[in-house]
């Protein structure tokens, strides 16, 4: 493909808009109203979203996780403590996250601060998960280099002689984050890239609502 037809490519949006009278006064309910409006579209992964977090040289990191929960803390996340990203996490509680629904010409943005679920908590989940989840979990040394494939396969699979299903320990390392946001943009595709993009900051504990330029 060559930079013309990259500069070329152009979806003008025109499924929905948002206004400030549209959004629920409490952005994690109306987190929640877009992720059931993506369900019942059908949207791939609706509740997988992107995680930024940074090094202690101050370098950004992004990849995509999975929602496992909300509650007053804020949104939550499962994965390896020792991986990259819990390591990042760890120098600088800071992250940034971004949902994408491009079916719905939507995304939501949110800074907040990440910090570790309980133990139970981490044990609870890890416990629902599907037994090759678990497995899987057991045999990954997240973000650690690996020789190859067949290791991992390898490993894999004496652990599936090892452990039955409903019998597989929860990793040391793995566990959960909950990240308390500071703020929430609901970005609403739009024509001519006026799209809708409202804002909420946080002021004396209480929500502010803003409406930004595109």
């Amino acid at each position: 493909m060559t930079q013309e037809e990259l500069q070329q490519l152009r979806q003008d949006y025109a499924k929905h808009a948002l206004d400030e009278s549209d959004v629920n006064a409490d952005p994690f309910e109306q987190l929640k109203v877009w992720i059931e409006e993506a369900l019942t579209a059908k949207v791939p992964e609706p509740n997988a979203f992107s995680l930024a977090t940074v090094d202690k040289d101050g370098k950004p990191h992004n990849r995509v996780v999975l929602l496992k929960g909300m509650d007053e803390r804020g949104i939550h996340f499962f994965t390896n403590y020792a991986s990259d990203k819990g390591q990042e996490i760890d120098d600088n509680p800071n992250v940034s996250v971004c949902f994408l629904w491009l079916e719905l010409e939507r995304q939501v943005r949110i800074d907040g601060v990440a910090s570790k679920l309980t133990e139970e908590e981490n044990n609870e989940y890890f416990q629902v998960r599907p037994y090759k989840s678990q497995i899987g979990a057991l045999a990954s040394n997240q973000s650690e280099i690996v020789e190859n494939r067949s290791i991992l396969e390898d490993r894999f699979a004496d652990l599936e002689r090892q452990y039955v299903e409903g019998e597989v320990p929860k990793p040391s390392t793995w566990g959960g984050y909950s990240i308390k946001p500071s703020s929430f943009e609901f970005w609403q595709g739009r024509r001519s890239r006026l799209h809708d993009r409202i804002k909420f900051e946080q002021e004396n504990n209480q929500w502010i609502i803003k409406r930004l330029s595109p």
